[in-house]
């Protein structure tokens, strides 16, 4: 590995989070946590700005103007997890809507509270789930599990013609609990941070500038690992063409986002704790880290420091992870983004996931497209209700379908030559709402088709 010297830019600030102390006794009390959603429930009643975000809040006011009082007390305390079953966590109302969140004196923080719920509830799953629903929940959350097995050869095709057959989808809807109609990625046929080529090409020299070490090691995430192989080829590409050493991180886990969203907090530190030595390995030797998902870099850098302070050797090297678009316009503030495009991309709509809006680096890969001449960037911010594996559950892909419906909408009436989405299973949901052909293509994928790049 080359040396680069590090140096880690800013960041703006958001509302302060207090860290969870998911690992004292205190906070697995259930008529405590009962008390503390009562209150919060109440607050968000009376306010109700976060109503059109999700289905979590529409799910809680629903409960309240339909108990017998209209209040939050007419709530029995066994539907709030009614409310807590809907929330994915997107910490778009922490982020962007409650005016109550900490430093208030309120303290409103609605995503941890959830994720406090099922943290609960994880901890007494057997009073709450049978075995078949833990088995489920089992291989929703493990997708790096998952994926080992479906790339190995002689697996590989089996699962993905299975994941592609309609009719065998409806035999294991009830089985696995996976939506039949759902759209599925299907799986590459080797892992991705195995395969891409070290063909010595990479510059020689890192170039420093603006905050970045120009020396990048790409953690791509279960997703591109096993899923998107042409995205971590691209990847790979477009920051080679701009004199920036890439190569992917090897020996990384799983991020922990599926097991958060699971409420296992447990598995999501031991994964950290190994991810974090593997990654501080890399920023020793002079790399950034960057991450393809969005949801991968919202974890890396905010989630495991908040849930896990001084706990994990991950939490030194978080300061040196970055988004892909934000570390190009990094380099392109200081003059080191090659902006020779020979390709316009014409009418171009970018979906803006929500886990990269709430990290706080504002809209750059629609600064980053918009760079390409004759190329015209159309941003949607709303919520694809796909979150992870939320639209792929039996019992949520309805929801899921219509919180995407304004999206697609929007997509459809645009008829853009290409629709991308930084998280790719949004995009992929949007477009497969929206019907009509349209495919989703990571911003990455479309910067390489700008340079010209051509393929392997």
């Amino acid at each position: 590995m080359p040396r680069a010297k590090t140096v880690s830019g800013e960041r703006s600030a958001g509302p302060i989070r207090h860290a969870l102390k998911w690992d004292e006794p205190a906070f697995y009390d259930g008529a405590a946590l009962n008390q503390e959603m009562a209150r919060v429930f109440d607050i968000c009643h009376s306010c109700r700005r976060c109503v059109n975000l999700c289905n979590t809040f529409p799910t809680l006011f629903d409960l309240v103007d339909r108990s017998g009082t209209g209040e939050v007390d007419g709530v029995a305390t066994q539907d709030y997890f009614k409310v807590v079953d809907q929330c994915y966590m997107c910490d778009l109302c922490y982020a962007a809507k409650c005016p109550y969140v900490p430093p208030h004196e309120w303290a409103v923080d609605f995503p941890y509270l959830m994720l406090r719920a099922k943290t609960v509830r994880y901890k007494d799953r057997k009073s709450h789930k049978n075995g078949l629903a833990r088995m489920r929940d089992a291989v929703f959350s493990s997708p790096d599990a998952i994926g080992r097995l479906a790339v190995h050869p002689g697996v590989n095709q089996a699962v993905n013609r299975a994941l592609g057959n309609r009719a065998v989808r409806k035999m294991l809807q009830p089985i696995l609990g996976l939506a039949a109609n759902a759209r599925v990625p299907q799986y590459n046929s080797r892992r991705a941070s195995k395969t891409v080529a070290r063909d010595g090409s990479q510059p020689d020299e890192p170039v420093a500038d603006n905050g970045t070490s120009g020396a990048v090691a790409l953690f791509a995430g279960c997703y591109g690992d096993y899923n998107d192989l042409q995205a971590v080829k691209d990847i790979v590409a477009v920051f080679k063409h701009n004199g920036i050493v890439c190569e992917p991180l090897e020996g990384m886990k799983c991020c922990g986002m599926p097991r958060y969203d699971l409420g296992d907090l447990d598995a999501v530190y031991k994964l950290n704790k190994h991810n974090g030595k593997k990654m501080r390995e890399y920023v020793d030797a002079g790399y950034d880290i960057v991450g393809l998902v969005p949801s991968c870099t919202l974890m890396m850098r905010r989630e495991v420091v908040s849930l896990f302070p001084g706990r994990v050797e991950i939490s030194a090297a978080c300061k040196n992870v970055f988004d892909p678009a934000e570390y190009l316009m990094l380099r392109h503030k200081s003059g080191r983004l090659n902006t020779d495009f020979e390709t316009p991309l014409g009418k171009v709509v970018y979906h803006a996931a929500c886990h990269q809006r709430v990290q706080n680096i504002g809209p750059k890969t629609r600064d980053l497209l918009s760079l390409i001449p004759d190329t015209d960037v159309a941003v949607i911010e709303r919520c694809s209700g796909h979150d992870g594996t939320y639209a792929m559950r039996v019992e949520h892909n309805s929801t899921a379908v219509k919180l995407a419906q304004p999206a697609a909408r929007k997509l459809a009436a645009a008829k853009p030559d290409f629709f991308t989405s930084d998280c790719m299973l949004a995009g992929h949901h949007i477009a497969h709402v929206a019907g009509g052909g349209i495919e989703a293509h990571h911003p990455i994928s479309l910067l390489r088709k700008a340079y010209a790049i051509r393929q392997d």
